[in-house]
This record gives structure tokens, C-alpha cells and sequence, in this order.
């Protein structure tokens, strides 16, 4: 089975209230046994317009992916994340 990404490129425009969202996703993630292989760190942009945080998220499968986004656990973090932050988010599939 093919293992599922989220890629995630956001600007954060409140640091404090993002350490919010944070914490309220951490349930959803090990729900869904995320394992984080990118998140913030230095990067270089290459084309298009980058964002100040890139982040790439790995699950079990492209189902559990998308669940773990869909779940009521990360939701109430979503909303945070909206909140306080402007992102592009997607789910890949693996090969």
C-alpha cells in the first residue's frame, strides 16, 4: 500500500497562536500515525512564490492522509490554523 504525504506551505502570521494549532493537532497525528519528515526548517525557493513554512507530513496511507484532515480532532485545529496563518495544503500519494 502506498503511503500517503499532506504538503503544506504556510505564512504564520501570529507565532504565539500558532503554537496553538500546534498542540490541538498532535491528537490527529498520532491518531493517524503521522510522522513528520519536513517541518519549517531552511529552504531555498526555486520558482513561484514561497511561503515562510513548508512542511511534509507522512502517513500510513493516502486513506489515512485524508482522514486525519477530515477528523474532528483536526478541525478544531484547522479552524486555529485559519485563524492565524495563510497556507496551500494538498495530499499526495506515494509511490
Amino acid at each position: 500500500m502506498a503511503k500517503g504525504y499532506w504538503i503544506a506551505r504556510v505564512d504564520v502570521r501570529d507565532p504565539q497562536r500558532y503554537k496553538d494549532y500546534v498542540a490541538a493537532a498532535k491528537p490527529a497525528f498520532e491518531r493517524y500515525g503521522a510522522k513528520f519528515l519536513a517541518r519549517g526548517g531552511a529552504f531555498t525557493e526555486l520558482e513561484g512564490k514561497a511561503r515562510g513554512r513548508n512542511v511534509v507530513i507522512e502517513f500510513p496511507s493516502l486513506q489515512a492522509a485524508v482522514d486525519c484532515y477530515n477528523s474532528p480532532e483536526y478541525q478544531v485545529a484547522a479552524k486555529i490554523r485559519q485563524e492565524v496563518a495563510d497556507a496551500e495544503m494538498v495530499v499526495v500519494e506515494g509511490i
